[in-house]
């Protein structure tokens, strides 16, 4: 028995899947999908009431209940290599955006007004996709290091307890993290505005990721049921 699969006496043993079906591909792929779109809508501010937010709020939590599930059903090695896929997609999305807003573009009206419009919405993303790259980077870890942690612990028992409390860590330092980088970006300068735009950034991602749990929970066992290999990976 490897030390992924120790547990505490009379609890089933940590177990995990090795990658070789299609589930984790499309995991992978989805991760990587809804970073950059978070990226993308994390360069404009938003203000509903009192509440500062970004353009990526809703889109971003959903990063982080895939990240559990791969980090559940694969372990924490799996799970750093996805962390690191997505980041390398999401550089590249940012390398691919500068390449577009260099490029000549038309010179008439309204080839100058989508010039403009590129340059507004996408140039602030390579920021974005720095403050992104070291806060998602640190979150996820931390996030998964906890999550299999205490899976190796309680073995298979008290999921929603994994999921609950890896993602408050995860959270709380991926959101210190990229918020103060991306404050900048989207327009906050002031101090009081800036601790609104963190407290209300971890506690909407964590509250959504805790009321997910249900769901996340019900999506790690449909994946688990069908990954042939579920426990026999070391």
């Amino acid at each position: 028995m490897t030390d992924l699969q120790k547990s505490r006496p009379g609890h089933a043993p940590a177990n995990f899947a090795s990658i070789g079906s299609p589930y984790f591909g499309i995991m992978l792929a989805a991760m990587a999908v809804v970073l950059i779109l978070s990226n993308i809508g994390a360069s404009k501010g938003v203000a509903i009431g009192p509440i500062i937010t970004d353009g990526g709020f809703f889109l971003f939590p959903l990063a982080y209940i895939l990240g559990d599930v791969v980090s559940e059903v694969y372990g924490f090695k799996v799970a750093r290599k996805a962390i690191l896929t997505t980041f390398a997609l999401s550089v590249f999305a940012s390398f691919c955006y500068w390449v577009i807003i260099a490029l000549p573009g038309f010179d008439d009206d309204f080839g100058i007004a989508k010039q403009e419009a590129l340059e507004l919405a996408l140039g602030p993303v390579p920021l974005i996709v720095l403050a992104s790259l070291l806060g998602f980077l640190v979150g996820q870890t931390l996030n998964s290091w906890v999550l299999v942690k205490m899976k190796e612990r309680f073995g298979e028992r008290r999921l929603w307890a994994r999921l609950m409390g890896s993602t408050g860590v995860g959270e709380f330092a991926d959101t210190l993290i990229f918020c103060s980088i991306a404050a900048s970006v989207i327009g906050i300068t002031d101090f009081p505005t800036f601790v609104n735009y963190v407290v209300v950034g971890f506690v909407y991602k964590t509250l959504v990721e805790f009321l997910f749990v249900p769901l996340t929970t019900a999506a790690i066992g449909w994946v688990k049921k069908r990954e042939p290999s579920y426990g026999a990976a070391s």
